[in-house]
């Protein structure tokens, strides 16, 4: 039977197989034949929409001449998971689709690093902030999906507060500065920053305005390491929507822009400095 939702993780289970599939220059109905499936199945089953067993997959990696015996494992734990409910599901109905997914990629990461150059990264805020963010939505959000949207966005943080997830978020200045509320606010985003920043597990990087050389243009964006690197999502989030980039090329692009804002941004104890001083600007120009 059909699923009529696939999650997150099921889609990229399908996407993987899909590759798997052109990669030795199969069709679908030349993978179907080989491992007793129809093309209809073959494309339910590459769309995440109907599941297949661990016996399957390896019966597939096999048709395919896979070798690659880490992404076989770790497609094969996808599989063992399933029917295996994330927190989020209980915000199905209530919220979209991106919300649920992006959740669902934090949960399941071994690794996170974000880049955020208008707003401190969503890991990161503070109900305050947060619900201050959601309130200059356009068009207009009303009151009870603000506050629906603030409480989903602080339960998602626990994946990064354990400590149990290492989490890399790289913020422009731009964000620390970028005004969407009162001052009392801001202060106290900036307060859990510097707070934040001695957190073990997470390592908060500042881009100052005066850093030289940052690709450009690029969005604000959530990089997932999977089990492994075959494995690695990227996830950006414009005023336009959101996109989620699993193909070689788009991770290795993003890769690349990482370790360039590793190579500019202030280290971790310089940041927290930073962070410090435009706190101090703060009490300094609202008394």
């Amino acid at each position: 039977m059909a699923r009529p939702n696939p999650t997150l993780r099921q889609r990229r289970l399908g996407a993987e197989l899909r590759r798997m599939r052109e990669q030795a220059g199969f069709g679908g109905s030349q993978l179907g034949r080989a491992v007793g499936m129809n093309p209809a199945q073959v494309t339910q089953m590459e769309a995440g929409k109907i599941g297949i067993s661990v016996d399957r997959l390896r019966t597939i990696a096999a048709a395919c001449m896979c070798t690659n015996q880490p992404l076989i494992d770790a497609l094969a734990e996808i599989i063992t998971e399933r029917g295996k409910a994330g927190w989020w599901e209980s915000y199905r109905g209530t919220l979209s689709e991106d919300f649920l997914e992006i959740a669902e990629l934090e949960d399941h990461a071994h690794g996170l690093a974000t880049y955020a150059i208008t707003f401190v990264p969503g890991l990161l805020q503070t109900a305050g902030y947060a619900a201050a963010v959601f309130s200059h939505a356009y068009p207009p959000i009303p009151r009870h999906e603000i506050d629906l949207r603030t409480a989903f966005r602080i339960q998602r943080q626990r994946t990064v507060r354990s400590g149990e997830t290492k989490y890399s978020a790289f913020i422009h200045e731009a964000a620390l500065r970028m005004q969407f509320s009162g001052p009392k606010v801001r202060a106290d985003q900036l307060d859990a920053l510097i707070e934040d920043s001695e957190a073990p597990g997470i390592a908060i990087r500042v881009l100052p305005f005066d850093a030289i050389g940052l690709p450009s243009p690029i969005d604000n964006f959530t990089y997932a390491e999977g089990p492994i690197p075959d494995l690695d999502t990227v996830h950006t989030d414009t005023g336009f929507g959101v996109r989620r980039l699993d193909a070689p090329a788009h991770v290795a692009r993003f890769q690349a822009i990482l370790a360039k804002m590793d190579s500019m941004a202030l280290s971790v104890d310089e940041s927290r400095d930073f962070i410090q001083s435009v706190r101090k600007d703060m009490n300094s120009t609202h008394g």
